[in-house]
């Protein structure tokens, strides 16, 4: 499996984790396994990637997620331009610069 990004599955381990105080603590020490199991297949991480579970249920503490800064980020290695946006790059085209997207 790539890297989790479905929302239904995440929303399951997710609860999951309030439901089972084992696989929480599982989850906390050793997220892949944990995570390989639940799913029943290996999950396989983009290079140079981790997982880190953050329990954040105490509901007396307000938690704040700093993510990556968006401006140090480092270009995705697999990420690719469609015919159009090469002939952009290279000067040809329509003159109008669609999107880059990142596969």
């Amino acid at each position: 499996m790539e890297f989790i990004n479905d929302q239904k599955t995440l929303e399951s381990i997710v609860k999951k984790a309030w439901e089972d105080p084992v696989f929480k603590s599982n989850l906390l020490t050793s997220p892949v396994s944990t995570l390989e199991n639940f799913l029943g297949q290996p999950i396989h991480l983009p290079d140079g990637k981790t997982i880190t579970v953050n329990d954040q249920s105490n509901t007396s503490t307000i938690f704040i997620n700093i993510p990556s800064n968006p401006n140090l980020v480092e270009v995705v290695d697999d990420m690719e331009l469609s015919e159009e946006q090469l002939d952009i790059i290279s000067g040809g085209g329509d003159g109008q610069t669609p999107p880059i997207i990142v596969k």
